[in-house]
Parts: C-alpha cells; sequence; structure tokens
C-alpha cells in the first residue's frame, strides 16, 4: 500500500482524515499525471462520479475546483455505481474516472477511486506517482488562470447510458415458466439510482427494491450486502425466489436464496463459472479467486472440472492475474466480481444479471445450486488497531507466536490467514478448518493477542 492509496483508493473519516484540501490535491495531481501526454493546446477531460454519502457532495466540489484549477474538463455523472464511472471514461472518451465512495463503510468514511481512459483502475506505480506530486513536490501542481482553467459539464444521462450498457449482457432465457419473484436491496447508496431503471428492463422479473431511501446518512445502515439478514428473512416472508444486495457504490453483490440462506461471492462465482463453462464461454475453464475463498469453495470448482487460481486479497491483484492470463471471470469471497468480457471492474448489478439469466436458463431454484457446497468451518474477526501501529502487526512476536501455535494446532486440516485492511484501520483475523471448535479457539486467540498489543 502507499501513502495516500490503499488496496482500493484513497479512504479514510470524511472531511477530518480524507479533508477537501488532499481532495483538491488528489484533483490536481490525478489530472497533471493521467493527462500528462496530451497534445499540447487540447484540454484533458476527466468524468466525476459519487455515491450518496452526505460528503461526497463536499469532496466533488474539491475534486473538481482541483481538476479545473490545472487547465483539465470536469463531466460529473453525478450519484452512479462505481463501475459506471469504469464504463463512462471509455463511453465518454475521457482520460481518466474519479469514484467518490467508500463502498462498504459506514457513512462517515469515504474515499477518492482513479480510473486510467482504459476503464481500468490505475496500477500502482501510477498511483504512486500521483502521490509523490502530492506529498513530495506539490510546488509542480502548476496551476492555471484566466482562460485557461479547465470548464464543468453535466452529464445528464450518466445513469441511464450504464443501465442500457449492463441491461445488454443479460442472456435471459425461455425455460423458465414463470418470471423470477426477486427483492432488491440497495443499501441506500448508488443503486438506488439505477436498479430499477436497470432491472426493468429485465421481462423476466417480478421485483421489488428495498433501502433505495437515501438520505445522505443511512448509506450501508443496517441493510445492503454487509447486512444481508434482514434481506433474507423478507425473501422467505415474501415468497420470494431470491433476494439480491449490494453495497453502497455497487461494485459488490451477495445473494439469499428462497430459504434465506446467503449466497456468498464464492458461490456466486462458482454457480455463474460453471453456467458459463456449459455455454462454453467460461475462457481456459478457469475463475481466479483469492486466498480467503473457502476450501469447500475449491472442492466444488473441481467437481465440475473448472480450474482455480489464487490470488492476494484484493480486486485489483484478480483482475492483474486476470489480465495477463486471459481469464474472464474471477472475484471475491465479499461479493466483488470482475466479467472481463463486459467490465473493467467489479459491478453488483451485473453480476446480479448474470444470475438472473443463469436461473431463467432453468426451472432450478437457487438453493438447490447453493446447496451443492459444503464448506469448512470459516471465522473472520476484524480487530481496530490505532493508527501509529498500522504496517506492524506480523513484526510483533507475541502475534506471530499465536500464528504458529494456531497452525501447528489446525494442521493440513486447516489454515490461518491474517492480513491488514487496506481500506480501513483493522487487522483481519481469518482461519478455516474442519473442527469448527478450533477454528473459533484459534481466531479468538490471536484477536485477542492482535487487540491487547495493537488496539
Amino acid at each position: 500500500m502507499g501513502r495516500l492509496f490503499g488496496t482500493d483508493g484513497a479512504r479514510g473519516v470524511a472531511i477530518t482524515e480524507l479533508t477537501c484540501e488532499l481532495a483538491m490535491n488528489i484533483g490536481r495531481a490525478a489530472a497533471i499525471v493521467l493527462t500528462k501526454h496530451k497534445p499540447a493546446g487540447e484540454r484533458a477531460k476527466l468524468v466525476i462520479g459519487k455515491d450518496t454519502r452526505i460528503s461526497s457532495d463536499i469532496l466533488e466540489a474539491a475534486l473538481i475546483a482541483g481538476i479545473m484549477s490545472v487547465g483539465a474538463d470536469a463531466v460529473r455523472l453525478g450519484i452512479v455505481p462505481t463501475p459506471a464511472v469504469a464504463y463512462l471514461v471509455k463511453e465518454q472518451n475521457a482520460d481518466a474516472g474519479v469514484m467518490i465512495s467508500a463502498s462498504h463503510n459506514t457513512v462517515e468514511y469515504n474515499g477518492i477511486k482513479l480510473f486510467a481512459g482504459t476503464g481500468f483502475k490505475l496500477p500502482d506505480e501510477v498511483e504512486n506517482e500521483i502521490e509523490a506530486l502530492i506529498l513530495d513536490t506539490p510546488e509542480k501542481m502548476t496551476q492555471k488562470s484566466g482562460t485557461e482553467v479547465g470548464r464543468l459539464s453535466v452529464l445528464e444521462d450518466a445513469a441511464e447510458k450504464y443501465c442500457r450498457h449492463v441491461a445488454e449482457c443479460a442472456d435471459i432465457g425461455k425455460e423458465r415458466k414463470e418470471r423470477l419473484k426477486v427483492m432488491i436491496d440497495c443499501a441506500n447508496g448508488s443503486a438506488s439510482k439505477t436498479a430499477h431503471a436497470l432491472f426493468n428492463r429485465l421481462y423476466c422479473l417480478d421485483f421489488v427494491v428495498v433501502n433505495a431511501m437515501f438520505d445522505g446518512t443511512n448509506i450501508n445502515d443496517n441493510c445492503g450486502s454487509t447486512h444481508i439478514d434482514r434481506l433474507a428473512e423478507r425473501v422467505v416472508e415474501g415468497g420470494y425466489d431470491l433476494g439480491i444486495a449490494f453495497d453502497g457504490d455497487a461494485d459488490r453483490c451477495l445473494a439469499v436464496d428462497e430459504k434465506g440462506h446467503i449466497v456468498d461471492g464464492d458461490r456466486l462465482i462458482a454457480i455463474i463459472s460453471a453456467g458459463m463453462k456449459e455455454a462454453g464461454i467460461l475462457k481456459k475453464d478457469t475463475a481466479v479467486v483469492t486466498v480467503m475463498s473457502n476450501l469447500g469453495f475449491h472442492t466444488y470448482m473441481k467437481e465440475h472440472g473448472i480450474n482455480t487460481v489464487c490470488t492476494a486479497v484484493g480486486d485489483r491483484y484478480v483482475l492483474e492475474e486476470m489480465l495477463k492470463s486471459g481469464y474472464n471471470i474471477g472475484g471475491e469471497q465479499s461479493g466483488h466480481i470482475i466479467f472481463l468480457d463486459h467490465a473493467t471492474t467489479g459491478d453488483g448489478q451485473l453480476t446480479a444479471v448474470k444470475l438472473v439469466s443463469l436461473l431463467t436458463h432453468s426451472d432450478r431454484t437457487l438453493s438447490s445450486y447453493n446447496e451443492e457446497f459444503a464448506d469448512y468451518p470459516q471465522l473472520l474477526v476484524n480487530v481496530k488497531i490505532s493508527a501509529d501501529k498500522k504496517g506492524l502487526w506480523d513484526k510483533n512476536e507475541a502475534i506471530l507466536a499465536s500464528i504458529k501455535e494456531a497452525e501447528e494446532a489446525l494442521g493440513a486440516d486447516g489454515r490461518v490467514l491474517v492480513r491488514e485492511s487496506g481500506t480501513e484501520p483493522l487487522v483481519r483475523v481469518m482461519i478455516e478448518g474442519k473442527d469448527a471448535a478450533l477454528v473459533d479457539k484459534y481466531t479468538n486467540m490471536i484477536a485477542d493477542t492482535v487487540k491487547k498489543e495493537f488496539a
């Protein structure tokens, strides 16, 4: 991780950590670095989207001011999902895209994600160049004056353009005799602006949208993919065929089946990959996942003749592997799934469209797919750490000793994964194994040690 940018952009408590000044400087530096190869006299263009947080308007204003102050043009997309920015930066022939969002985090946080003109997130070396300009040589961010400053415009139909694109990726089958009855949870976030327009285009659905009444303060508030239990209850109570939940910026998707059981990212990747393989469109019969994926996922994939490739945690590492090796599906257990044939980043609503399309090609219930999995017991505990302890957990002798003890106790029947979050001041402790009691015991033992040493 860099000095400003983590695994998913710059993120922090809005206004006090992710300040207006920092947002303005990110706008300036991004405009300069990402558009430095423009022909002389030709203006650069950056598109800017945001989620529904109360702080997003403030940071948007600061970013736009920074972009325009160095002579680049800014195009406001308004409230849109993160993948809409990745799509529209190409559709609008822009030089770069910016998304203001802290994704699944609570309302006090916000973040800034940068996209190249290709629609892909920036590689580490480019983010490092932007960081260096802001932190080391700010005097090089030469500002313009008079008629040389940038201009601001608004893309009024940004959400509509994105919805049209995602709907075109659907492959609706004719096998299902009745429409699917679906409940869609928008997390009071970006999907609130797109879900109705998108899913109305799919004639195979009878759907209802919930948690789409955002007020700036209720994003991810006991709803969406981070709080999916209530959706599960409502799906069962209402007799729905499935429920779909997005996070704040709609780049993630989780589902629940008609029995109220959660279908996480692992299961979505596996189910959809198997459908792609059957249709002959799964490239190299392979899916890319991270080291967080459950051992039950790998068993399922092997049984279906699908290869798996594992990367470090983070969608950027999944994407790098997909691009390098020519794979077309990959993602994370959290529900961040990339369909490289259609998108350059994880897209929750595209994932939902792919899942719905799959179900229309058979009369099977979602639970019949879900029940094919046999997950190993897995426990994840997040430990909040103080800011001055970031980057130090793996140098602490007490923590390393507790990890070693757990690994020896679990042996070949389990695995231990401890890592620092790339977006929050957290150390994540995850253990998976055949024995649930041992998993619980050693996960909490390591977490308690981290808390004692670093909280």
